[in-house]
């Protein structure tokens, strides 16, 4: 009698291999057959007309506060993630002296946009080295499973205290060795440090580590590859510029990456993403990467499945009418309320001046402030949820048509569908207007997918939506140039990403093999329009994103999910690197 058998389902079982028709046999958590299962089981699940595929292995999220009170890691759990690997771009929470905590919470809220007043109240802090915080994950319930690499900065400020932003000394590096050593012998995942000046804290300081000498990179690396295991991520310096300009040389940060990689053998996964400017600047990075791996390199360039941009709105914190006195006078009234004030044709004509004002008066060192430019890259998302927008569906295109100033445009697009309607600002990933080149980003397979960044952005985007957006666009949806077999993309999500950080356990669906599952309606599965909730500790408001067409989601043999509902199951567990 197995404990569960899925029946009938078309299985894409992560490999790239074609699909196939076979049942599913689950026994203590674990896969124990596929194929004609004949044998009875205490539960069934009929996947006939059903796609059957592994759990997704999300590698870059930043719930590293989350994880300490969410069990399911929402809304990534509702769009099929069954492992989460937090602790990416050099941010998180240990180690940590006591009197320190302040200064993480600053750096995770400037850099990665998770409100400060729900980490304050939902992390509890019962932790200073990053083993014992492993440990206290590990204690938490959870539904789904979480890994964790040891951030750069907190590591940092952890030595070096007030000079967490000067050249370490030698014994400095020499104690930030140790500390990853000990933390990858504990089941660290990996390491991350984040090396681009667009990442700041609260304040306006660089993260400490942005600007970190070479030597106390190298040394990092061969605590790395001492210890036998481990990812190295990064955010180069030349990524994450303002309005998609480079912050630094991502030429002298291949250079670096290409030499310690070749030297130490251990796998660096780094940021890549399309620049407005220069769309085919990314191809010779690709280039050179692939020419090192030839020598014994293991890098891998991580991309998204998306732009990377923003959704302005009246429930986002990107709103460009939030700097003038008309518009904060009613910015605090409930939405519905706040709608009927501002259709208002002269609180409407009052709020655009303003805002006109304001963006032609200061230096637009903010995308709050709209430029010209801007509108054509603006676009309402809506109903059909619209992430690759044609030019004639900009702001600007719809001001010529309409013969009305983009200002106003925007101001009305904001009122649509009761003041819930966002317009999308991609940024990155969207050279030329189009997808062309992050399909051609994808479609290598020396590239991992990533970039979702769950937890973090909240209050200007939810990209942990990414997953569901790989299968409907790239799979079904897209009509503006070439889609991805299914399988490749499967793949993608599963057995690629887990293979990376040495997950040897999960990612497929073969005997023996943890029962991390998704049972998919294809016909179905579609992303739900993003919103604005007070789920956070502390009612600290952020932007979630659902996903209908998941009919379960599965972890260890155990629902977590059915139809977008949260079940009581625990079955999840910390995932220790170097031990699966």
């Amino acid at each position: 009698m197995h404990d569960l058998v899925i029946h009938g389902g078309t299985i894409v079982d992560g490999t790239g291999a074609d699909a196939f028709r076979a049942d599913i046999a689950v026994d203590d958590g674990l896969i124990v057959e596929i194929g004609k299962v004949s044998d009875g089981a205490r539960r069934t699940l009929d996947a006939d007309g059903l796609t059957v595929m592994p759990g997704f292995v999300d590698i870059h999220t930043h719930f590293d506060g989350q994880a300490t009170w969410d069990p399911h890691l929402t809304p990534s759990c509702w769009h099929g993630v069954t492992t989460a690997i937090l602790g990416n771009c050099g941010v998180g929470f240990a180690p940590v002296h006591t009197d320190d905590h302040q200064r993480l919470v600053e750096l995770m809220e400037g850099v990665e946009d998770i409100p400060g007043t729900a980490l304050y109240e939902g992390i509890k802090w019962d932790w200073e080295t990053f083993p014992e915080y492993m440990d206290a994950l590990e204690r938490a319930p959870r539904a789904i499973d979480v890994g964790a690499m040891v951030p750069h900065a907190a590591v940092r400020a952890y030595v070096m205290g007030t000079r967490a932003h000067d050249d370490a000394t030698a014994e400095e590096i020499d104690a930030m060795r140790r500390i990853v050593t000990d933390s990858l012998a504990a089941g660290a995942l990996g390491f991350s440090t984040g090396r681009t000046a667009g990442h700041r804290d609260i304040h306006g300081q660089p993260v400490p580590g942005t600007y970190a000498a070479k030597d106390e990179v190298a040394a990092l690396l061969h605590a790395m590859r001492d210890a036998g295991h481990g990812v190295f991520q990064l955010v180069p310096a030349g990524i994450g510029g303002k309005d998609g300009d480079p912050t630094g040389s991502m030429d002298a940060e291949l250079e670096w990456m290409l030499e310690l990689g070749t030297e130490t053998g251990v796998p660096i996964t780094f940021l890549v993403m399309q620049s407005p400017r220069d769309p085919d600047g990314w191809k010779p990075w690709i280039t050179a990467v692939r020419e090192a791996n030839t020598r014994g390199a293991n890098l891998r360039p991580q991309v998204a499945s998306r732009c990377f941009g923003v959704l302005m709105g009246l429930q986002s914190r990107m709103n460009p009418f939030q700097y003038g006195d008309a518009y904060r006078a009613v910015r605090k009234l409930a939405l519905p309320e706040r709608v009927a004030r501002m259709r208002d044709p002269e609180l409407r004509a009052t709020i655009i001046a303003e805002a006109k004002a304001k963006a032609t008066s200061e230096p637009a060192t903010r995308l709050d402030h709209l430029r010209p430019s801007t509108f054509e890259r603006l676009f309402p998302l809506g109903d059909q949820l619209e992430y690759e927008p044609t030019p004639e569906h900009s702001v600007a295109a719809i001001a010529q048509r309409t013969g009305h100033d983009p200002w106003g445009v925007v101001y009305d697009l904001f009122l649509e569908a009761d003041g819930r309607e966002f317009l999308l600002f991609p940024m990155l990933n969207y050279g030329r207007g189009s997808y062309d080149g992050l399909y051609d980003m994808m479609n290598d397979p020396m590239t991992v997918q990533g970039l979702g960044d769950g937890g973090a952005h909240s209050g200007i985007v939810c990209d942990a939506s990414m997953t569901t957006y790989l299968l409907t666009h790239w799979t079904r949806d897209r009509s503006r140039g070439s889609r991805l077999p299914l399988e490749f993309a499967v793949e993608r999500l599963t057995a690629a990403p887990a293979d990376l950080y040495g997950l040897a356990d999960r990612g497929r669906l073969r005997p023996g093999l943890r029962a991390d599952i998704n049972v998919i309606d294809m016909d179905r599965l579609k992303l739900c329009y993003p919103e604005r909730v007070t789920d956070l500790p502390a009612d600290a408001p952020r932007l979630i994103q659902r996903s209908e067409g998941y009919v379960e989601t599965i972890v260890a043999g155990e629902t977590v999910v059915a139809e977008a509902e949260l079940t009581d199951a625990r079955p999840g567990h910390l995932v220790r690197g170097g031990r699966a």
